[in-house]
């Protein structure tokens, strides 16, 4: 069995971090992943798997919500 390796603008769950990350780009050993809706990006170390379905649902949500309090993400 081979190990996940996600393409660039993949929604992936970083088991390390236990956040939720679209990737951006893959240096060396590290996948870069980003929040959706923006912010800082970080580098993920551990096992990246894709965003189930829940994961990608609650990071709409949160998207919506901070929208409609007019902030940015």
């Amino acid at each position: 069995m081979s190990a996940y390796e996600p393409d660039v603008g993949d929604l992936v769950f970083d088991e390390t971090t236990r956040k939720v990350g679209e990737v951006v780009d893959h240096v060396g050993p590290y996948w870069q992943l980003k929040p959706p809706g923006g912010d800082r990006e970080w580098d993920a170390h551990g096992p990246l798997r894709p965003a189930t379905q829940a994961e990608r649902l609650s990071c709409d949500l949160a998207l919506v919500n901070a929208t409609s309090r007019g902030e940015r993400l």
